[in-house]
């Protein structure tokens, strides 16, 4: 599973780790049923504590996007993609993010415009 950590960032690391999955399963490269790496495993693999990983998987398990199969490990599940959840906290955040953006002085027009910029960047990264 390809994850990279940008140890720069001003976003903590479980968030890092939690909204590439999440995007991982959104894309199609992890589909519903595929298991993840285990706890360790993944924290090996990132050389990160043990616990940060546990918390991801337990705010994934707990929004509903993978499960726990005792025995097994952990797996992404059927209502994984486009999770309401996810897409609950995510508008949440947008609207949040737009009252400041108003509240700053951007008008409408210029936010949409400075909003689709940015995707289409992110898109095409």
């Amino acid at each position: 599973m390809l994850i990279v950590i940008d140890h720069s960032s001003r976003i903590p690391i479980y968030e890092q780790i939690k909204t590439q999955i999440i995007a991982l399963i959104n894309s199609g490269v992890l589909s519903p049923g595929d298991k993840l790496p285990s706890l360790r495993a993944l924290a090996s693999e990132l050389s990160l504590n043990f616990n940060t990983i546990k918390k991801v998987f337990a705010q994934l398990e707990a929004d509903g996007v993978i499960e726990s199969r005792p025995g097994a490990g952990f797996f992404v599940t059927v209502c994984a993609i486009e999770n309401k959840n996810i897409l609950a906290k995510a508008e949440d955040e947008l609207r949040l993010t737009l009252t400041r953006v108003r509240d700053a002085g951007l008008s409408s027009d210029a936010a949409l415009r400075i909003l689709s910029e940015i995707y289409k960047k992110e898109e095409d990264q």
